[in-house]
């Protein structure tokens, strides 16, 4: 298996070979898979928790790099959870689960994205078809697994402005499949999850209220009388009249950068940006 690995570094474009990227809060991740994680979708379209974080080394500082993420089905099964035995089972008639279409993100240059933690902070999951807000369609009762690509840009790809000819970045999957070998994927296994509706696993619910910093307030009640209001904490009303292109099932979202967005928030809130107090190593 190293000497595959090996061999399909070889082939792949020297921007892109010598990546290196690690999950950041890799011991949370695990301790949802050892109890199989879930992940809320709801209409209006809910945040995951653990938030998917990483941090990368290895870029060129100076070459255009995308980042983007995508949920692939990890197969075409529906899944049941079973109270009695506590654990998740194939349901008995099995039903195709999307994979859809593919929006890039900003491309930025290589020290940008090393610089700090890359998170995909505002990624919302929703099991709406026809949502028009971003969002990722997932279908419920369905197991996905989250796949990280970095794809670097020649100049010639970056779009007019930022010093390139004025093409797009690749939008769809054949465009990404001509340029397979300037594509790093990484797969971390124990970000895998279910989608659903609502919790199924009891020990899911209390391992979230339990490291959640957004459920403080349920740690001091009782977590049956808690749960209800759990399942709503986290999902802000549906915009109305939403615009944006259409998403489809599984498909990517752009990373973004803390900085990206909290600035303006925290000010907003009258309290001193992470930006204005962010130390990078």
């Amino acid at each position: 298996q190293q000497q595959q690995q090996l061999r399909e570094l070889q082939l792949l474009n020297p921007y892109v070979a010598q990546i290196e990227c690690r999950l950041e809060n890799s011991n949370l991740w695990e301790k949802f898979d050892n109890l199989g994680t879930e992940m809320i979708v709801t209409r209006a379209g809910r945040r995951i928790f653990p938030t998917f974080q990483v941090r990368l080394s290895g870029l060129d500082p100076d070459a255009s790099f995308m980042l983007m993420l995508d949920f692939a089905p990890c197969d075409d099964k529906r899944y049941r959870y079973s109270f009695h035995t506590s654990s998740w089972i194939v349901a008995e008639r099995p039903a195709r689960a999307g994979q859809g279409a593919r929006a890039p993100g900003q491309p930025r240059q290589g020290a940008h994205w090393m610089k700090q933690v890359v998170s995909f902070d505002k990624l919302k999951l929703t099991n709406y078809n026809m949502d028009r807000n971003g969002h990722i369609i997932l279908n419920s009762m369905h197991r996905y697994q989250p796949r990280f690509h970095v794809v670097h840009l020649p100049d010639k790809q970056l779009p007019a402005g930022r010093g390139g000819g004025g093409l797009q970045p690749p939008a769809s999957g054949d465009d990404l499949n001509g340029h397979s070998d300037s594509i790093r994927t990484f797969v971390f296994p124990e970000t895998k999850f279910y989608a659903v509706t609502a919790y199924q696993n009891q020990r899911i619910t209390q391992l979230k209220i339990a490291s959640n910093p957004f459920a403080k307030g349920f740690r001091d009640c009782d977590t049956d009388d808690c749960t209800a209001q759990l399942l709503n904490q986290f999902s802000p009303p549906a915009r109305l009249n939403g615009r944006g292109p259409p998403s489809t099932p599984g498909s990517f979202l752009p990373a973004v950068s803390p900085g990206d967005f909290t600035t303006a928030a925290a000010r907003r809130r009258g309290l001193k940006p992470a930006a204005d107090c962010l130390s990078l190593a």
